[in-house]
């Protein structure tokens, strides 16, 4: 399994002082949650799903370092003999097509709320909850930058489900016809990755160039067009990237949902945890 991210590294000592305290605390989370399933099968006098799992929700700007925290969590997680099974599903499966979102003219607020299917998202969760022994989700190429038509990934009778992702702590806007339900209504823990906007910044302009030089070069990539660019050149498209549509998507959405998470991990310039902030309540 690869865990490194292409620009964020993750030290054995920060797995000691990080994930490994944190895989813990979760470890006794999920335990008191599934004796208040069976204590509440009891009471009801009636069968409850056989196995109903444990979900958590990841949240952070892009570049900040969820998905390798997501995926080195996951790793920690299944190491507990008591929930082996833990799967691991990102939100940009539930992205519209390229096609839906040129269509609406919101191409260019990819990732921002309105870029996601809400209700199908909303139905997946539900469907994990309800402990039906098999779910799918759809499948998200960033090398096509498009959803894979077609493809889904099956997630059967989990323990432990991670769910990473921009807006995954939102709440609905209020506009007419939006859910009464949210997202993070489905999470039984929630954690937000932090850091400095500035320090962000750069490691999305330091991804960007790495990516120019691997992922880029791929005629099949999205972004192939940016391969060819100098280096001052994709610094500067990086840069405007970054200001016109992922700093403005942190600002307005993800950045004032910080709060309602469990969890709280301040990220300095080195990628490294430096802060860490739980609610008690």
């Amino acid at each position: 399994m690869t865990l490194r991210g292409v620009s964020d590294e993750v030290s054995l000592r920060e797995v000691e002082d990080i994930y490994v305290p944190l895989s813990r605390l979760l470890n006794l989370h999920v335990a008191a949650v599934q004796h208040l399933y069976e204590a509440r099968r009891e009471f009801m006098g009636a069968p409850m799903p056989a196995k109903v799992p444990y979900i958590i929700g990841i949240a952070g700007s892009v570049a900040v370092g969820k998905s390798t925290f997501s995926r080195v969590l996951r790793a920690c997680l299944a190491r507990w003999p008591d929930h082996a099974r833990v799967d691991l599903v990102t939100t940009d499966g539930f992205l519209y097509p390229n096609r839906v979102l040129e269509h609406r003219g919101i191409m260019n607020r990819k990732g921002f709320p309105e870029s996601y299917d809400q209700r199908l998202l909303l139905h997946f969760l539900a469907d994990l909850k309800a402990g039906i022994p098999t779910t799918s989700a759809p499948v998200y190429s960033h090398l096509r930058y498009d959803i894979v038509a077609g493809a889904s990934q099956t997630i059967e009778q989990p323990d432990i489900v991670i769910i990473e992702g921009l807006n995954v702590l939102q709440s609905p806007d209020g506009q007419r016809g939006a859910s009464r339900v949210f997202v993070s209504d489905f999470f039984d823990f929630s954690i937000y990755i932090d850091a400095e906007e500035n320090t962000i910044e750069r490691w999305y302009v330091q991804r960007f160039m790495r990516l120019r030089e691997t992922v880029f070069r791929d005629p099949s990539s999205y972004f192939h067009k940016y391969a060819s660019l100098n280096e001052q050149e994709a610094a500067a498209t990086a840069e405007r990237i970054w200001r016109g549509i992922n700093l403005l998507n942190l600002r307005e959405n993800i950045g004032p949902t910080r709060e309602r998470a469990h969890l709280i991990l301040e990220k300095g310039e080195h990628h490294r945890v430096e802060g860490v902030k739980l609610r008690r309540v």
